[in-house]
């Protein structure tokens, strides 16, 4: 833990475009991640009911249309599947660094109230 009680993030943690580096705090990490997920999801929403549209007017070129975007939207789905498989790496290695930390620093002593 760093000074301000935040959990530092370990270098080389976190890959593509997570953020990570060193002095990051894991919280600011997964703050940024899952608001690129979420970016990502609110697309999709949009992605989703213009499909919807295109589908119901049954125009040609909206048909025709729903291809490239029935596409966008399997890219983005593909993406979002890779942040999270980032980020639960990302946390798993954290964990495992600061439990790697503790048992090195070896049993923690019981404070003393005793003036």
């Amino acid at each position: 833990m760093d000074e301000n009680g935040g959990q530092a993030f370990p270098s080389g943690a976190a890959s593509n475009g997570a953020g990570a580096a060193n002095g990051v705090k894991l919280p600011q990490v997964l703050q940024q991640s899952f608001g690129e997920v979420q970016g990502i999801l609110e697309h999709n929403r949009v992605l989703i009911q213009e499909i919807s549209q295109n589908q119901e007017s049954r125009d040609a070129d909206g048909l025709t249309r729903n291809v490239a975007l029935i596409r966008e939207l399997n890219t983005n789905i593909a993406r979002v599947v890779d942040l999270y498989s980032d980020l639960s790496g990302s946390f798993a290695r954290s964990v495992a660094a600061k439990n790697a930390a503790d048992k090195a620093a070896g049993p923690k002593r019981p404070r003393s109230n005793e003036q």
